[in-house]
């Protein structure tokens, strides 16, 4: 599933959360600047793109097929529903093994009858304070399908928040926390609760890179170098999680590349070995998303 090579973990090729929103700089939906930021990938040695646009987030699979052809860069597909207020009525009108079983069903069969298959549950999320019954609903109906087809499971956190009972639904459920990754823990800024997701067997995703109205890059290197200090860089992968067209360098944003030509440099200079970085960008997503 994944080629050998640089893997973007947390992504989206094309995502349109702007109906909700308000703001329709959050339709990420423009083709041919999309296509030219991921030629530049390719020829820094990115090989996978980890997509997690999934069911009521603007999944548009012909556009993503069409970057995918055009770049030569393999994507990976997700299923799921992400969080409130961002579910389709699908999910508050079904229970969860229905849910499940349309997960599942995009992953043995494929997306929406096409025939291309999803590899990957996510990202599901939750919100800031608390898990709501209908997130919870969709982390059960997401465990179900991880159970039966043994694909990994992508989080989305509100602010780098609940990870920890994200967990507990998970272990509640069966899933094999090898296979899961929670998202944005950077934007937590604490290391401790980084330490305590990463002891419960999970992987965590250092994925907002270059979001420095966030969190400054300073935080995410000193965490990132105690978590390669400790060993522990077996359990983190990186990304940037690009979901508007500001985002892009042609409106003048940071662009995909940033992560490669800013990022690691960064945390090069500041001691993290090339080890390391080849766990967080290349061997750790072969062992989480193959």
């Amino acid at each position: 599933m994944l080629n050998p090579g640089i893997t973007y973990a947390h992504e989206h090729v094309t995502i349109d959360l702007s109906g909700i929103k308000k703001d329709e700089d959050c339709r990420l939906d423009t083709l041919e600047e999309t296509v030219k930021e991921f030629k530049i990938l390719k020829g820094k040695g990115v090989e996978n793109i980890v997509e997690l646009t999934n069911r009521g987030m603007g999944r548009n699979l012909a556009f993503m097929e069409k970057v995918k052809n055009e770049t030569n860069i393999n994507i990976i597909y997700s299923t799921g529903y992400y969080k409130e207020p961002f579910l389709p009525k699908e999910v508050y009108d079904l229970n969860v093994s229905e849910l499940g079983r349309i997960m599942e069903d995009e992953i043995v069969s494929g997306i929406e009858g096409s025939g291309v298959k999803a590899s990957v549950i996510g990202e599901i999320g939750t919100g800031k304070l608390e898990i709501s019954p209908m997130e919870e609903k969709v982390f059960k109906a997401a465990s179900y399908a991880h159970c039966n087809t043994g694909r990994p499971i992508v989080t989305h956190t509100t602010l780098g928040k609940l990870g920890l009972e994200q967990i507990k639904i998970f272990k509640e459920n069966g899933v094999n926390l090898d296979k899961v990754v929670i998202s944005h823990v950077d934007l937590s800024g604490d290391l401790d609760y980084i330490l305590r997701l990463i002891d419960k067997g999970v992987n965590v995703a250092f994925d907002t890179v270059g979001k420095i109205n966030y969190q400054p890059e300073s935080i995410r290197m000193e965490m990132l170098k105690e978590l390669c200090n400790r060993g522990l860089s077996d359990r983190v992968v990186l990304s940037m999680d690009i979901t508007r067209k500001s985002h892009l360098k042609v409106n003048g944003g940071l662009g995909y590349s940033y992560l490669l030509d800013s990022f690691i440099p960064y945390l090069k200079d500041n001691g993290i070995d090339q080890k390391h970085i080849d766990n967080m960008t290349k061997l750790n997503a072969m062992r989480i998303y193959s």
